[in-house]
């Protein structure tokens, strides 16, 4: 049994992954992520215009990935959001997500494993 699940959401398709360790699934939630993101990135969403509100590209998610499983400190649960222009954002938390900040020189990916490892 794998300590470790990955869930990949893009548009209507569902990829969940399995990993032994919290590395190896933050490496699965990334290559699946930077796949989507370049994805996206050549063929943005459209803003959406709801006439009471619009909705840019960044305030989209394109494609989610999460992370859930057994660590060191407890459940860990967390995930990176893809953008509708290609950006990623990543977050901690289930029902209460927390977007974590990145840091000079960090992408999303780097400031999630500093959090999480």
């Amino acid at each position: 049994m794998a300590a470790f699940r990955v869930t990949f959401r893009s548009g209507p398709r569902v990829e969940r992954l399995a990993a032994g360790t919290l590395e190896e699934a933050l490496e699965l939630l990334e290559t699946r992520a930077r796949a989507a993101a370049t994805g996206v990135g050549g063929n943005p969403l459209r803003t959406v215009d709801l006439q009471v509100r619009r909705f840019a590209p960044v305030q989209q998610v394109a494609a989610r990935g999460e992370l859930r499983g057994a660590g060191g400190d407890g459940v860990v649960r967390a995930g990176v959001d893809v953008r509708g222009d290609g950006s990623a954002e990543a977050w901690t938390g289930r029902l209460k997500r927390a977007v974590v900040e990145q840091r000079a020189g960090e992408d999303a990916y780097a400031a999630l494993r500093r959090v999480l490892l």
